[in-house]
């Protein structure tokens, strides 16, 4: 059987209200919609980027249930859809977000996959090298994890080639010790950990200032073409100007 590595972008609806609301403020939640799709499509065509280089099946792991026509605009042609809600039975100890990451793992490796890989939507800039690397790596023979730190403490990836639930197992998520907790499963179970050159999540207004900024990994042509039509340049240089005078 062909090896391949399928890497699956957690994907949610842009919905006003709903997507990326830590970046509101500055944003009001329509700009955040908007900015949730560019980050989507960016990320789903480097992944498709990434699988002309190497043996990548890539995939959206998408929740809830019904949303599924709500995501087909914000793909890359060739991202197949894979529901990850976290909603079948899970191993004690696994819960919250860590439900639906394991759910899409598992998922990815029942359809036949050598490991299975799951991505934040949140770093649309992800250097497509990282993804290449990381799908060397698990392609490789032997067990071993994949990790691709983020500057805020979590991870922006994380590959496995077995269904490893203690990865998942009693981790506080969206805290800055995601990172750390992951890396303390791994070698509670000995399963080698190889990690990724870290980048960051764009998931607040500071995070937002570093995209604006940053020019040295994946070019996100549509997240940079939502930049500039909602002219959220401006707009991060007057809240910046707005903390400095209090």
């Amino acid at each position: 059987m062909t090896q391949s590595c399928a890497i699956g972008v957690m994907a949610k609806a842009p919905q006003a209200g709903r997507s990326k609301t830590r970046l509101c403020p500055p944003l009001t939640p329509s700009q955040a919609a908007a900015m949730s799709a560019a980050f989507l499509r960016d990320t789903t065509e480097n992944m498709a980027a990434a699988a002309r280089q190497a043996a990548i099946a890539p995939y959206a792991a998408y929740a809830p249930l019904g949303t599924e026509s709500l995501l087909g605009s914000c793909l890359a042609e060739g991202t197949e859809l894979l529901l990850a809600d976290g909603k079948p039975p899970m191993p004690e100890g696994v819960e919250g977000f860590g439900r639906c990451l394991l759910h899409a793992i598992q998922d990815m490796l029942a359809a036949g996959h050598t490991a299975a890989c799951v991505l934040s939507s949140d770093s649309p800039t992800i250097p497509t090298s990282f993804l290449v690397q990381a799908t060397e790596l698990l392609l490789a023979p032997g067990d071993r994890a994949v990790l691709g730190p983020a500057d805020d403490g979590g991870y922006y990836f994380l590959g496995l080639k077995a269904p490893h639930a203690a990865m998942f197992r009693d981790i506080a998520w969206s805290t800055e010790t995601v990172g750390e907790a992951t890396r303390t499963r791994a070698r509670e179970i000995g399963l080698d950990l190889i990690e990724l050159e870290p980048w960051y999540d764009v998931d607040d207004a500071a995070s937002l200032g570093v995209l604006l900024r940053e020019s040295a990994g994946y070019a996100a042509p549509v997240t940079r073409a939502a930049i500039a039509r909602l002219g959220l340049g401006d707009l991060l240089g007057e809240a910046r100007l707005l903390s400095a005078a209090e």
